[in-house]
């Protein structure tokens, strides 16, 4: 794919100069990030890059932190949602040492386990999630792709996808309680389709 082409120069452009760069895959819920990274990730890896792959919705606080009722259910997943000091940790400690033990969050039992990440050579830290432009990770990436998809679609997808949610009507009242506005505030707050190194629309 084209997008997968300008991401690799990119990369390689990038250690060059030094042996780890951090590629920020950036989109809103339903946006196809997941597919996306891994795509992206075999072809690194075809090239003879290693990768490690993050993804940011490993790296939430614990139930007791991001629900909160003193807070709108959207600002909860806005402001509370993430655990964005550490991640910026586990991000600084492999740069500069190559490897990591890497708190991860254990959705089943509502805590974390650790898994090691080490670097190998020239590697590509991969981050797939939403609001990666957010200004508490700025700084942290050295590429950016923002997949841009209409709201509309998305909420077609997660219907089939977020079963775990309940019903079809329980998926939309979450969406539209949580997901949603808090996702309207952050492209509004900082236009992630104009600030990435690159956007694929649909």
């Amino acid at each position: 794919m084209p997008y997968e082409t300008t991401i690799l120069q990119a990369m390689q452009q990038i250690t060059a100069q030094k042996s780890i760069a951090v590629l920020g895959i950036d989109g809103l819920g339903g946006a196809g990030k997941s597919t996306v990274s891994e795509s992206i990730c075999t072809a690194l890896r075809q090239q003879g890059m290693h990768t490690i792959l993050l993804h940011i919705d490993d790296f939430i606080h614990v139930r007791a932190i991001r629900y909160n009722d003193a807070y709108p259910d959207w600002q909860c997943y806005y402001d509370l949602q993430w655990r964005y000091d550490y991640f910026r940790e586990v991000i600084r400690a492999l740069q500069e040492t190559g490897r990591c033990a890497v708190e991860l969050y254990d959705k089943d039992n509502d805590c974390y386990f650790t898994e090691q990440a080490a670097a190998e050579g020239k590697t590509a830290i991969v981050v797939e999630g939403i609001f990666l432009q957010r200004r508490e990770l700025a700084g942290v990436f050295d590429y950016m792709l923002y997949i841009d998809v209409p709201e509309d679609v998305r909420l077609q997808r997660v219907l089939k996808r977020d079963t775990y949610i309940g019903n079809e009507q329980q998926i939309m009242d979450k969406y539209e309680n949580r997901y949603f506005p808090a996702e309207r505030r952050y492209a509004a707050a900082y236009r992630p389709d104009m600030a990435a190194d690159l956007v694929i629309r649909e």
